[in-house]
């Protein structure tokens, strides 16, 4: 699968960091200077990329790992979605859950991106639903 890819002057493009990785990291583009991000805030961090995603895809947004584990970083509506008529420049809205400010410098990974496939449903109105054995147990009702 061919994703399209349109770059600002200085943007990195994502890279897959390893031969099998699912997702490839993307890098912030910074060129006013660094971010910083207060513990509790969250900012709309751009990548200088736009993407022509094929029809039935999407890309997610989804948080790394590292940043994560060491200083509560995170994408806050993970995973977000890219629509593949959208052509805009990707953005990452980057939360602090840890306890110190945390500097984001232009290039450094925030994010991975993770392309998938999509259905769009057909959502019929029904008097009915047939019963299944979880029935209407949610949040938490299937045990720890």
């Amino acid at each position: 699968m061919k994703i399209l890819l349109k770059m600002e002057v200085g943007a990195q493009a994502p890279v897959y960091s390893t031969k099998e990785a699912a997702g490839a990291d993307i890098r912030a583009f910074l060129p006013d200077g660094p971010i910083t991000l207060l513990p509790g805030e969250f900012r709309m961090i751009p990548t200088g990329i736009r993407l022509e995603i094929p029809v039935g895809y999407e890309v997610q947004v989804r948080p790394r790992s590292g940043l994560a584990a060491k200083h509560g970083i995170t994408v806050l509506n993970s995973p977000g979605t890219i629509d593949s008529d959208y052509r805009g420049e990707v953005k990452v809205i980057l939360i602090n859950h840890g306890k110190e400010e945390f500097i984001i410098n232009s290039g450094d990974r925030i994010a991975q991106l993770v392309a998938a496939r999509v259905e769009q449903a057909l959502f019929q109105l029904s008097d009915e639903l047939n019963d299944s054995e979880r029935g209407e147990g949610g949040f938490g009702s299937t045990g720890v």
